[in-house]
């Protein structure tokens, strides 16, 4: 772990990485307090800093006020301590309401400040692994379990925030809902297991084909939806060719079997005002005209506003 050092007084720098250094810590000093914010300010900044009260330019209370109202987000933690020959009670009051989580008072004992600094550790490495719990939670709550893909009410929250970027830029947005033909055939054939092998590997060959900031989702049984923001009727239908070609000419592995999988797509193009029922309804229809007509094609429904 890297630990900022700020502090004008060169042989207080000095001290100070030695003693860190020799607890395990890596160190990154600075002269000033511009320095200093210069550096928490950067990328892959140290999320400990330990910064003297007094420094030229900026003073270290104004380093803490700044990294709380700037630099703290919910998945990053600065842990601040400040260093101080200030001893009244106001003064170190007014340092820790600007967002110190701790100070010592110089000269300071290297075995307290070995503690203390132990103490931040801790509290950054607690925040790091409440910030992953929840994103796990948050992931498995948006994720169908067998695919990966975002899962029915995970996909139309999605469709709902696309569709309000949409009325505000004023831009298209795309939606191509996809069948599996005759997937219950796949089942009886090879099985509940092939069958899941088989959506799992579809929603794969979806994603890899699609932009990064596409959105892909399970609409329920097997099917799925696709969300295409910026994309107009005629680029919609590109990319749900673009899937359903790729997927056909990829021969699917299952407990032995050697599945080929054709899909069906409707596809449809928001702006304005459409609603989200709107165009899904506007997507299915579309689907259900790809099946009715012999399946493995894409049909178009065209733009709803």
């Amino acid at each position: 772990m890297e630990i900022l050092l700020a502090d004008d007084d060169a042989t207080t720098r000095k001290m100070l990485t030695a003693m860190l250094r020799r607890w395990g810590y890596g160190t990154v000093t600075a002269a000033s307090g511009d320095e200093a914010w210069a550096i928490l300010s950067s990328e892959d900044a140290p999320r400990m800093a330990i910064l003297d009260w007094v420094m030229p330019g900026i003073d270290g209370v104004d380093i803490c006020r700044r990294a709380r109202e700037e630099l703290s987000t919910n998945d990053r933690y600065l842990y601040l301590i400040l260093l101080t020959a200030k001893t009244s009670r106001e003064e170190i009051i007014s340092g820790l309401e600007a967002g110190a989580d701790d100070y010592m008072v110089k000269p300071f004992d290297p075995s307290e400040l070995q503690v203390r600094v132990g103490i931040g550790r801790r509290i950054i490495k607690l925040h790091k692994e409440l910030v992953e719990a929840k994103e796990a939670l948050h992931y498995q709550a948006t994720r169908d379990p067998l695919t990966g893909v975002y899962n029915r009410g995970a996909t139309i929250g999605r469709l709902e925030e696309e569709l309000d970027r949409s009325r505000r830029e004023g831009l298209p947005l795309g939606l191509i809902m996809i069948d599996i033909d005759h997937f219950k055939k796949i089942n009886d054939t090879y099985g509940h297991l092939a069958g899941d092998i088989v959506l799992r590997k579809t929603a794969e060959i979806m994603k890899s084909v699609v932009r990064s900031y596409d959105v892909v989702g399970r609409f329920g049984g097997e099917e799925f939806l696709v969300i295409l923001p910026k994309a107009d009727e005629d680029i919609v239908v590109g990319v749900a060719e673009r899937i359903r070609k790729a997927v056909g000419t990829h021969v699917i592995s299952a407990d032995g079997a050697q599945i080929k999988v054709t899909l069906s797509a409707g596809t449809a193009a928001g702006k304005g005002a459409c609603a989200v029922d709107a165009l899904i309804q506007a997507a299915d229809e579309a689907l259900y005209e790809a099946k009715r007509s012999g399946r493995d094609r894409v049909c178009r429904a065209g733009t709803t506003a």
